[in-house]
């Protein structure tokens, strides 16, 4: 398996579950989604917002966008789920775009700035999204919305 057919499984397998989760956070009232707890991010709104946020500002020191790392979304400006979601869209469609152009020579370059190659970068987005889907999971089922595995090796199995 080359670099790009591992790193486009993963962003796959990365916004696919986040689209399922959206099918559970759907279940929550809106005082529910902005719900404050004392962990990570806080609500889960915040939570979406900070991986949104995380994404869009490794997605911008990969295309070497100036000032990247200052980039920042205010979880206040997205008072609502659907605000939220139109954000998530956006995102996983921005990254998943740049991610799928992309071929093996593409993967392997350093971007200005980085430490490390795209592929890299890409990967850590994966495993970002994994922690925070845990995160957000939890919640919901303590909320009494429907929660699911997000093993790997269950979305290739049963893909």
């Amino acid at each position: 398996m080359s670099t790009c057919d591992y790193i486009h499984t993963m962003m796959d397998y990365n916004y696919a579950l986040y689209r399922r989760l959206w099918g559970s956070i759907d279940e929550l009232s809106e005082e529910q989604f902005v719900q404050e707890f004392e962990y990570s991010h806080g609500s889960v709104r915040n939570q979406l917002v900070h991986v949104a946020n995380t994404d869009q500002r490794w997605l911008r020191g990969l295309k070497e966008i100036p000032g990247a790392r200052q980039f920042t979304l205010n979880p206040a400006d997205y008072p609502d789920r659907r605000s939220v979601h139109t954000l998530w869209d956006e995102t996983s469609q921005q990254v998943l775009g740049f991610a799928n152009a992309l071929d093996e020579a593409g993967m392997l370059r350093q971007p200005q700035g980085m430490f490390g190659p795209v592929w890299q970068v890409l990967a850590h987005l994966a495993n970002h999204g994994t922690d925070h889907r845990s995160q957000i999971l939890r919640v919901l089922h303590d909320l009494g919305a429907t929660t699911f595995d997000q093993d790997l090796i269950i979305y290739l199995w049963m893909g």
